[in-house]
């Protein structure tokens, strides 16, 4: 999932999400388990999409991307811009598709809080090239909050 959301502002929250789908056979409902895990987009599946904030968009465009039932979600900084209490029910989310549904995650973000309650294994980037890796429960040891600082 790209950076920015990128959802579609004049579909219908459920037309986004089906869009998502459109690689499936016969996409013409989308599925409880979107709705379970996003039950802000059942409450506004007849909204337009760019009547949404900012965090509702970002859960859209998340519940799109699972749509493809894809077994790896690359997330490109999903919690910028978006509010603290939002942040908090991506990351459940998130730790709920990895423990429960067995999906990968690939996960860019500079928000380093959010980043080290989800990592099972971290790798920084610096000007192209890696400086660090290791285990997620090893990131305050190793002190990749530093290596990230911008």
């Amino acid at each position: 999932m790209p950076q920015g959301r990128d959802i579609f502002g004049r579909l219908t929250v459920e037309e986004n999400l089906l869009v998502g789908a459109a690689s499936r056979k016969s996409p013409s409902k989308v599925p409880d388990r979107i709705y379970e895990l996003f039950p802000v987009l059942k409450e506004m599946k007849s909204r337009r999409g760019g009547d949404l904030s900012g965090g509702q968009q970002q859960q859209l465009a998340i519940g799109r991307a699972l749509m493809s039932e894809p077994q790896l979600l690359i997330l490109d900084e999903p919690t910028e811009g978006i509010q603290p209490s939002i942040i908090q029910d991506i990351g459940r989310t998130l730790r709920q598709l990895v423990d429960e549904m067995g999906m990968t995650v690939l996960l860019e973000e500079q928000y380093y809080d959010f980043a080290r309650e989800l990592a099972d294994r971290y790798w920084v980037m610096s000007r192209g090239e890696i400086v660090a890796g290791g285990a997620g429960a090893d990131m305050e040891a190793e002190g990749v909050r530093e290596l990230i600082a911008v």
